[in-house]
Formats: C-alpha cells, structure tokens, sequence
C-alpha cells in the first residue's frame, strides 16, 4: 500500500486537520466520534417513513442521502416541515443530510434550483451534488449561490414600523390641498397644510446566535449528539465523478474534469460520489462516498459475490469499496432498508465498513 496516495492511510482524526472545506473538517471528526464511515440512502416514498428511519437508524450513520422528489407529503413550510424535522434529527442524532439531487444545468438556472423554488435545498441539505455535463462553469455558479446565500442566513432582519403624524420640515412643498382647511392652517406664506399620516418601515440585521437554520417548539429539536458541536453553516458539493450503474457513460476524460473542478473549488467542492479514491496530487484531501455498497446475508461469505439488482445496478462489498478502492463512505439503501430489523442491519454495515478501514489503515 505504499504506493498508495497519503491519504489512504491517514486517521479521518487526523485528515479533518488538513482538510480545506469546513465542513469536510466536521464531517471526519464526526466520523472518528462514531466509528462510522456508512451513509444510508434513504429511499422510501413518504415523509412519515423518511422520518421514521432517520430517527431508528440516525446512531449508526453519519450521512442520509434524500432524494426529496421521490417523497410524498413532503412538508415545505421553512419553519416546520420536512426539511426541518429532519435537521433536528441530524442534530440529534449526529450525521448529516445529502440531498442527492444531481444538478445539471447552465449556471443561472442551478442557482435557482438550489437556493430557491419549493424545496430550498441549500437551507436544510449540508450536501447535496451535482453531474458536471454542463461545463464546470456550473460549479462556480453553485459556489457563488452557496457563498451568497451563507452571507445573508447568518443575520436575522428585525424590523420596526412607527405610524404617525409628520412633524414640521417632512412636508413637501406642492402637496395636494385640504379644502376644508381653515386660516388656523395656514403658514406664514399663506399655503395650506394637507395632515398626512406617515407610517415608517425600518429594518436592521443581527447576527443569529445558532447555526441551525430554523428552531421549532416540538421536543427534542434542541437536542444535540454529544461528543460535537452543531455542524457549520458552510455548504458543501460532491461532484459525480463516477457511477455504479452498468453501462455508465462517464468517461475518464469526464471524471478528470471533476477532478480539475474540485480542485479549482475546493472552498466548496468537498469531493466525489466515486467508485473509487481520485486523490492523486499531493494536497488532495477530497472525501469519496460510493454507493452500490451491499452485504451477503448474514452467515454467508462477507466477501462473496452479490448479485446485481436486475436494473443496472451494480454491488461491492464494504471490504472492497474501502479498503481495495479506496473510497471513505459507502453508502447503502435497500440492503438496509429492506431488511426485517433496519437498526440491527444499519449496525451490521457499520461495524463490516469500520474494520475495512481500520485494516486499510494496516
């Protein structure tokens, strides 16, 4: 393994150190507090199971991957719904949330998609990706959005609204006349004062005192997973460098380009969906998530062969995955999701990926 880059053989205590992105700092911190390198790829098809999974199996994970459209009932209320619910569950629980949304798009348009429209992705997904097809002039786009968008949410606008009568000097000379005005309102000059009523709007900005980006009533949303604080505000993207389906399209000379990109973005880009490690110059520290990540049934052998899932996708095991492609994340859905004890399987995957890192580390 000697030929390998430095940081496959490198703690995540000890790569959260050097690493550029904030919130990759955080996230291999996290790592190494939960002994957890799984992702769950939460794809269920309602709200209520989304938030009932990521309740069950949030102790053994330290990423969900959403994918919001495929959600029924989905609650956009910013202060209330879904998105929330889940962030005080990541809290709780200590991981964070992927929305797997795979931009792709002319820069303006990502823009909106990721910071506005129904969803609002920015506000509740740490992370989200995106496929580079169009350029990587869309990954800049992104970053500005994502810079934009951290500068305003760190204040709170507090307004203020006065009513009343103006007083002398906020009159306007050519004002429309009162008729009905007397000799008693009159000025020196003879012209009539109009009484206008005057309603002030002003508005200042405070620093919020908490990262979280909404704070409901319900209880346990101020909980937080010991051992860590809250996550920073910073956002962060995955290129999607490679992919696990058969037949993938994604060329060599396309996955360099996410190569180049993430390194021309490293304040925002924390790293690839990958289907293997891409860090190759010396000061690449970038995080790999792979999914396609699957596990014989228990008693059978760890390293054997699974079987795909009919419709292009393609699985490895744990061991594989980390220790021999060298990637830092896998991530897992239904071989989890399906299983007859979701928490007990989720253990299972994370205790299978931790030893394959911990023997990558030799």
């Amino acid at each position: 393994m000697s030929d390998r880059h430095p940081t496959l053989l490198q703690p995540y205590s000890e790569r959260a150190k050097t690493a550029t992105h904030p919130l990759s700092r955080y996230l291999f911190r996290l790592m190494d507090l939960k002994a957890s390198n799984l992702c769950l790829s939460a794809d269920v098809t309602t709200a209520r199971e989304l938030l009932a999974l990521a309740d069950k199996v949030g102790p053994s994970i330290v990423v969900l991957k959403t994918h919001y459209d495929l959600i029924s009932g989905w609650d956009y209320n910013p202060q209330t719904g879904t998105g929330v619910k889940l962030a005080a569950l990541a809290r709780k629980h200590g991981f964070l949330i992927f929305e797997d949304r795979k931009f792709v798009d002319i820069g303006k348009t990502v823009q909106m998609q990721y910071t506005a429209g129904t969803a609002r992705i920015i506000e509740w997904a740490h992370i989200t990706n995106a496929n580079i097809d169009a350029g990587k002039e869309m990954v800049r786009a992104m970053a500005e959005a994502a810079a934009n968008w951290k500068a305003r949410i760190h204040y709170e606008v507090k307004t203020s609204v006065s009513v009343g009568t103006p007083v002398a000097g906020q009159f306007e000379d050519g004002g429309e006349e009162n008729n009905n005005a007397t000799d008693d309102d009159r000025d020196a000059d003879g012209r009539k004062g109009s009484i206008v009523s005057i309603t002030t709007v002003t508005q200042s900005f405070e620093p919020a005192d908490s990262p979280r980006l909404a704070k409901t009533n319900e209880h346990g949303d101020e909980l937080v997973f010991p051992g860590i604080e809250e996550p920073p505000m910073d956002r962060g993207l995955l290129l999607l460098a490679q992919m696990s389906s058969k037949g993938c399209l994604m060329t060599k000379d396309y996955t360099q380009a996410c190569v180049e990109a993430a390194r021309e973005h490293k304040g925002f880009v924390m790293g690839y969906v990958a289907q293997e490690a891409l860090n190759s110059a010396p000061d690449d520290n970038f995080i790999h998530m792979t999914p396609g990540c699957k596990l014989p049934p228990p008693g059978e052998e760890e390293n054997g062969h699974v079987e795909g899932d009919g419709l292009g996708q393609q699985y490895n095991t744990p061991a594989k995955l980390i220790n021999i492609l060298g990637t830092d994340i896998v991530i897992v859905g239904r071989g989890i999701i399906q299983a007859a004890d979701p928490p007990s399987e989720a253990e299972r995957y994370r205790r299978k990926a931790w030893k394959a890192y911990l023997s990558r580390l030799g």
